[in-house]
């Protein structure tokens, strides 16, 4: 495709074509000979176009680290003037003191004024300030409008997991769509635009700030299992030919940042690398468990890490609970009571999570900071040693964390929001003592 009009997205879609395989060097040209043959900048690239380097890693990390894309673009990024500070709405905000106490919040509710995705972004903790180098965000999105400007995070990359109604993402490296069962992942510095294939869309964000989101060692289980590479989707090279007022946003160290264009930025007509957007639906996860008896540790549902130099330790882990059997003897099966030294801000796509009987709503959270005792409320613990243990299937739900081995902050907005629940701790209240 060569040009597109209708940035929000009220007319005939274009539709999003894919390149398979996960953190491969993809090469695609949305015209033909846009792509140079044989080297990354010639002196006069193919069809009149800028080559442009997108580096998301530093030049010289190992081979097997290294993330970047050369672009072929209309326009070379460096084409705008200076940036200006604007309001930060509901983005960042100071961090309350951190706590030790279980926390769980209620769904924000659906905007009733005109708002897009960058509008309806707001910050509900974070392990650190805008300034650290490591660490993660984590935001919840709220929207009714597709977006008419363009975003880019200079802080980190993004972890769009929707909770209710689709996207359509808009980005220098082509289009993809995303809806609730799906994630996508932006590199940290690419350029995109969010439109909605609903009347309204919420969900949750993980902005990675230290290394990106790579595919977990299998170790023991092998070569195969969990999130298999063949099932992650890049778009194909597509680009706008516009020249008309835009706003193009950044967010740098927590602050939002605005400029103004004569043309879109969304113009990479060819492009080849690695440091790309990409999508996956997590239907496709193949669960791993137990089929004699206890319950493995949660790290065997790992979609995605965000490693640490320390091995093992992750900066941030993108973890599901989906559908799967249950079939341990003798084993109590809901997730066992436990305290560990990971950090775990929780989600719910949708169905129940089969820890908890109550509470824990599609489009709300949970955060257990580290050491923080938890597990299954009262009711399900009582069901649980009671069950006759046939082999039993739970269907009809997507749980997820965004685990990381830092202390994560609640904003000030997120302990200050009425969706904040008062009574979380009661869930355990009727734990009564049964020793004899």
């Amino acid at each position: 495709m060569d040009k597109t009009s209708d940035p929000a997205g009220t007319a005939t879609r274009e539709p999003c074509r894919y390149l398979s395989g996960f953190g491969n060097e993809f090469a695609t040209e949305a015209v033909a000979g846009a792509l140079p043959s044989g080297r990354n900048s010639p002196q006069r690239p193919p069809r009149g176009l800028y080559a442009e380097q997108f580096s998301t890693t530093a030049f010289t990390v190992p081979r097997k680290d290294a993330r970047r894309a050369w672009l072929y673009r209309i326009r070379p990024s460096a084409a705008h003037g200076p940036f200006r500070r604007i309001g930060n709405g509901t983005v960042q905000g100071p961090l309350a003191p951190p706590t030790p106490n279980r926390l769980r919040w209620s769904p924000l509710p659906l905007p009733e004024t005109p708002t897009d995705f960058l509008s309806g972004l707001v910050t509900v903790a974070a392990t650190d300030s805008a300034e650290a180098a490591s660490g993660a965000t984590i935001h919840l999105y709220c929207a009714n409008r597709s977006m008419e400007r363009v975003f880019f995070n200079a802080d980190g990359e993004l972890l769009l997991v929707p909770q209710q109604g689709g996207l359509r993402l808009a980005t220098e490296c082509g289009l993809l769509e995303v809806v609730p069962g799906e994630i996508a992942v932006v590199p940290r510095g690419m350029k995109f635009r969010v439109e909605l294939l609903a009347s309204e869309a919420r969900g949750y964000v993980c902005e990675n700030h230290d290394a990106p989101f790579r595919l977990p060692d299998l170790g023991p289980i092998g070569s195969n299992g969990l999130a298999n590479a063949r099932d992650f989707l890049t778009p194909v090279a597509w680009f706008e030919d516009r020249e008309e007022q835009l706003q193009l946003v950044q967010k740098f160290l927590g602050n939002l940042w605005a400029t103004d264009l004569d043309h879109s930025p969304l113009d990479v007509v060819a492009w080849h690398g690695n440091s790309v957007p990409y999508k996956y639906d997590l239907a496709r996860f193949n669960t791993m468990g137990s089929i004699s008896f206890d319950h493995p540790d949660p790290s065997i549902f790992t979609v995605l890490t965000s490693p640490t130099t320390a091995a093992g330790v992750a900066n941030i882990d993108f973890v599901i609970f989906p559908p799967r059997w249950m079939v341990g003897e003798e084993t109590f099966r809901p997730p066992w009571f436990h305290r560990n030294v990971m950090s775990e801000y929780m989600g719910l796509v949708h169905g129940e999570y089969d820890a908890k009987s109550g509470g824990f709503e599609p489009g709300g959270a949970s955060l257990h900071n580290r050491m923080s005792a938890h597990g299954p409320d009262a009711k399900t613990t009582v069901r649980a040693m009671a069950a006759d243990l046939k082999p039993h299937k739970i269907v009809d739900t997507l749980a997820f964390m965004f685990e990381t081995s830092r202390v994560i902050r609640p904003t000030g907005f997120a302990m200050d929001a009425p969706q904040l629940q008062p009574d979380y701790d009661a869930c355990w209240d009727d734990l009564v003592k049964t020793f004899k």
